[in-house]
């Protein structure tokens, strides 16, 4: 099997001429291509004049010159297979996000029948409790946009990209998703998303193969202490609605995102070894996916091939600091993502088609110990609530965000009214002045990085784009240290995925809970 990189293709291309330009790079006819499979595709916009598509394909053709660069002789696949020894205790996983999800996977395929624990609801129940939120400002500390089956990532864009070398981990990842019903395009596209809508169906599919496997989902149950003796792993303390009941467990695949601060709080207490980590702090900004696509795109902005344009920034300033976009949203909203009490979150989400007015992206800086004035290991995860609960006040103390035009940031002034950009935020925004809630640094970062953002994108620093606060859920604020068995300092404890600091986003955390899964093997 080859595969054929860079080949150049027309965006009303379809596939029949693709193989044709496939046939023609290797000298061949089409009806010489067998097993003929697109394995990459991305959009080149380097010269908006010339828009177009580029491919990698897979395919048989029999004897061919590959001494071509663009052709390389693919391995065979290495299938990634779980045998483990049962101890007699189920493993027990705690969390579904991504990283909870493919846990319990390896492990139901291992035959080992793991016990999911989630502190929130099943899918369709978190999306009606999420919904009561956005609309009327009640928010369910135990299952929001943070805490239930899916994770965080349920209500996102739904990226596969990943900074993560691909191999058979990720290849993983991205099949059993795509055998749950993601869109085939996941297992091709330089920038993969499933969207927020089709993600509740991946979930969903997910969890009916691991309770077909013998594995057992216990939701509204929440991990709240351990039981250790000499440094291993005895029991779990779990509470279900008000009752506390005792899990035997040697084995733990510790899954609890980025954002379990009380978890957090009880592994410290208990002696588990834990470290800051750098993450970064900000506010989502919100343009016209109309303003994006014409300063991506240029004259094929409207091209029904392309869909929704996104971007990705970043720039380091003279000072130290670094300013970046993350989790930009095509066509999507920016959502309210609170899971405590008093504090306000944002972030960005996205459906599969992405077909609404805005874009939004997370703004971010990165901060460190220097910002957060302790050198404990939870002094980040107090510093995100600070800002969260600033932001809660000046949103009016009812879960509207504050917010500010970002002309008006620029100019250091406290918003009155909405211009051309409506504010995608529900329950709402209030106007005020994000200097007020972000540190002076984090705001002229802020300031100096949309400056030099809108010489690499036209139109970035449009006056009436919109600022949304604030976004502190970039990244877990502590790191959960682990050995090379993926072990914590307390025997039988894994912890694996973002919020053990070792992941971030689907694909990365899905496959670092697969890894922490196969250290287990035979």
């Amino acid at each position: 099997m080859y595969r054929i990189n860079n080949l150049q293709v027309p965006l009303a291309a379809t596939v029949s001429d693709l193989k044709n330009i496939t046939a023609q790079k290797l000298n061949v006819s089409a009806q010489q291509l067998h097993n003929f499979k697109i394995a990459k595709k991305s959009v080149d916009a380097r010269n908006k004049n010339k828009v177009h598509f580029v491919y990698s394909v897979d395919c048989n053709a029999g004897k061919i010159n590959a001494d071509d660069t663009d052709i390389e002789i693919l391995p065979p696949t290495e299938k990634l297979t779980f045998k483990i020894k049962n101890t007699g205790l189920r493993p027990v996983v705690i969390g579904s996000g991504p990283a909870g999800m493919f846990a319990g996977i390896a492990l139901a395929e291992a035959g080992l029948k793991p016990i999911i624990i989630e502190r929130g609801s099943e899918v369709d129940t978190r999306q009606r409790e999420v919904d009561t939120f956005w609309k009327l400002g009640k928010l369910n500390p135990e299952s929001n946009v943070q805490f239930g089956e899916g994770g965080a990532g349920t209500f996102s864009d739904g990226k596969l990209m990943s900074g993560i070398k691909k191999d058979k981990f990720t290849a993983k990842v991205m099949q059993e998703l795509y055998a749950a019903g993601a869109p085939q395009e996941i297992l091709y596209l330089a920038k993969p998303h499933i969207g927020t809508d089709n993600l509740r169906i991946v979930v969903r599919n997910i969890r009916k193969k691991i309770t077909e496997l013998g594995g057992e989902y216990r939701f509204n149950s929440k991990l709240i202490d351990l039981t250790i003796t000499d440094n291993c792993l005895k029991a779990l303390k779990i509470q279900h609605n008000k009752e506390v009941y005792e899990l035997p467990a040697d084995r733990v695949f510790l899954a609890i995102g980025h954002s379990a601060r009380d978890t957090f709080e009880m592994l410290y207490k208990s002696g588990v070894y834990m470290q800051q980590k750098p993450f970064s702090v900000g506010a989502r900004i919100e343009h016209a996916q109309s303003l994006i696509n014409r300063a991506q795109y240029g004259k094929f902005a409207d091209s029904p091939y392309l869909g929704a344009a996104d971007y990705k920034l970043a720039v380091h300033l003279p000072n130290g600091r670094s300013v970046y976009t993350f989790c930009m949203c095509p066509g999507g909203s920016v959502v309210a993502a609170a899971s405590e009490i008093g504090r306000v979150v944002t972030n960005g989400m996205s459906e599969f088609a992405r077909n609404k007015q805005n874009a939004n992206a997370a703004l971010l800086v990165g901060v460190d110990s220097r910002d957060f004035g302790s050198d404990t290991p939870l002094a980040g995860m107090y510093f995100q609530r600070k800002l969260e609960e600033a932001a809660f006040m000046f949103g009016g103390e009812n879960y509207r965000a504050p917010a500010q035009l970002v002309g008006d940031f620029l100019r250091q002034k406290k918003s009155q009214n909405i211009g051309t950009v409506t504010p995608s935020y529900q329950p709402g925004v209030q106007l005020t002045d994000l200097s007020q809630i972000l540190p002076a640094d984090i705001s002229d970062a802020m300031r100096a990085g949309i400056i030099e953002m809108a010489k690499k994108l036209r139109g970035y620093d449009s006056y009436d784009a919109v600022l949304t606060g604030v976004e502190t859920r970039s990244s877990s604020p502590v790191r959960i240290v682990r050995d090379e068995t993926m072990q914590s300092n307390i025997k039988g404890l894994y912890p694996c995925g973002e919020g053990a600091g070792y992941a971030g986003g689907i694909t990365s955390s899905a496959a670092d809970a697969l890894k922490a899964v196969h250290s287990l093997c035979e």
